[in-house]
């Protein structure tokens, strides 16, 4: 058992794909023409960006079932060359089945699912597949199984995760043969519980010191080598987006300074607080828009200072002990 691995200039030691600092996640381009996708993917590669984000979910229609639409769009508009292949990474998910609001990672799913991506990305292998969710049936020595199938194969370059917690995290790492190279998990300015928690340790009765991620997520992240990928990196708690100063003049007033003092934009102050973080956080950035994508991958350039990056956490209406 290998179960993890550490990050060495931007690689696994254990052979993973190289990370980039911001991820162009593709879960809204089901709809988008040829030539739409072809103007995101070209945006994103001037920008820098060289990591894709998929589901075998994403774009999914409900009146017919379909799988992989997303991806398909990817794997047709785009027809990559097999150079042009090996310059970026591609990811994707599975374990979710919509149709029935359950989830499944059982073999005979995981090893299907992976090969549908194959077939609708027009590619011979995604570079890390990420189990979607934690599934409370899941036997990780089945997932162990499809993962040593799919890599032994040369399907799947590398395994990751989505949402799970350092517990579960370690449990299925025990049956993998295989290191863990990614965790996907909800974080932003204004929802930063995964690092506000840390901070309100043995503070008695305060909200933000409930656990709810298993306790100390991004420690044992570092910890493991694990990379840690934050989807809905703008958004508010609540809803919304943290950008809006209309809508959170506080944070978005602060924001908008920020970003004139360092020569950005607020969307790239906001990817700046995330990236700032020592666990090397890569957003997944799920816009559509060309522009926006230059704009927030901008921010991984940005190195705010501590006064800054705090400022902002209070801004966006965390306390701090």
């Amino acid at each position: 058992m290998t179960g993890t691995g550490h990050v060495a200039g931007g690689r696994t030691d254990a052979g993973g794909p190289p990370s980039g600092r911001i991820v162009s996640g593709l879960m809204r381009i089901g709809d988008m023409p040829d030539d739409d996708v072809r103007a995101l993917y070209d945006a994103a590669r001037r920008a820098g960006v060289t990591t894709f984000d998929h589901a075998d979910i994403y774009g999914f229609h409900l009146a017919d079932g379909a799988m992989h639409v997303c991806e398909e769009r990817f794997g047709a508009a785009l027809n990559l060359s097999p150079a042009e292949r090996e310059e970026i990474v591609i990811q994707t998910k599975t374990g979710i089945v919509p149709t029935e609001s359950r989830y499944d990672s059982s073999y005979d799913h995981i090893v299907s699912s992976a090969e549908g991506s194959l077939r609708a990305l027009r590619t011979d292998h995604v570079d890390v597949l990420l189990i979607h969710r934690p599934d409370a049936l899941a036997e990780p020595d089945e997932i162990a199984r499809a993962a040593d199938h799919l890599i032994g194969s040369g399907k799947v370059r590398a395994i990751g995760v989505s949402n799970h917690t350092p517990a579960q995290i370690d449990l299925l790492a025990a049956s993998l043969d295989h290191p863990i190279v990614v965790n996907q998990v909800q974080l932003s300015l204004g929802c930063a519980g995964l690092i506000t928690q840390g901070m309100f340790a043995n503070v008695a009765g305060a909200e933000q010191a409930v656990v709810r991620d298993g306790g100390g997520l991004l420690d044992h992240a570092r910890l493991r080598g694990i990379r840690i990928q934050a989807w809905s990196p703008l958004q508010a708690a609540g809803g919304g987006l943290v950008v809006d100063a209309e809508r959170f003049p506080g944070t978005g007033g602060l924001l908008a300074a920020l970003a004139e003092r360092h020569g950005v934009t607020p969307t790239a102050i906001a990817i700046a607080w995330l990236t700032r973080h020592p666990a090397g956080i890569e957003p997944v950035v799920g816009t559509t828009s060309p522009s926006r994508l230059h704009e927030a991958a901008a921010g991984a350039g940005v190195r705010l200072t501590n006064p800054e990056w705090y400022d902002l956490l209070r801004a966006a209406g965390h306390d701090i002990p």
